[in-house]
């Protein structure tokens, strides 16, 4: 008798032991390590610039799809790149109403800028300087 319950109580000793082990195997693999980041995938915005927040270090993009405009708030860090008529540029060369090509990831719901650059703006069209000239006035 003294030995099926030893027997009986070994039996259990090892299926809760198991059980133990299984769950927290379970625990492990189901889980991604956090030490590890998640590559964010790279998005691309073009546009003209609506709005510059310089205390908040972000502009507003505004975007034309189909019938609407779209807006989207990018914020500029001390890892964005800034490129003006193909050289570098900064944060305060951005103006309201520039074209920008914002190339940027979103991270915890913000969207950060990687790249912006400013396209150069175009030079007034030649029919526009000869109407702002006029005719020269008469004597």
């Amino acid at each position: 008798m003294k030995g099926i319950k030893t027997f009986l109580l070994s039996v259990i000793s090892v299926i809760v032991v198991a059980s133990i082990a299984l769950a927290a195997g379970e625990k492990k693999t189901g889980t991604v390590p956090s030490a590890l980041p998640v590559a964010a995938k790279v998005q691309q915005i073009t546009g003209e610039v609506r709005a510059v927040n310089y205390s908040a270090m972000s502009i507003t993009v505004a975007r034309k799809c189909k019938d609407k405009v779209l807006d989207a708030v990018v914020a500029v860090d001390n890892k964005t790149r800034i490129s003006k008529d193909n050289g570098k540029g900064t944060f305060d060369d951005i103006k309201t109403g520039d074209k920008v090509v914002v190339k940027y990831t979103e991270v915890k719901g913000r969207n950060i800028a990687q790249d912006i650059s400013i396209k150069p703006s175009k030079p007034a069209s030649k029919e526009k300087e000869t109407k702002t000239k006029g005719k020269p006035a008469k004597k």
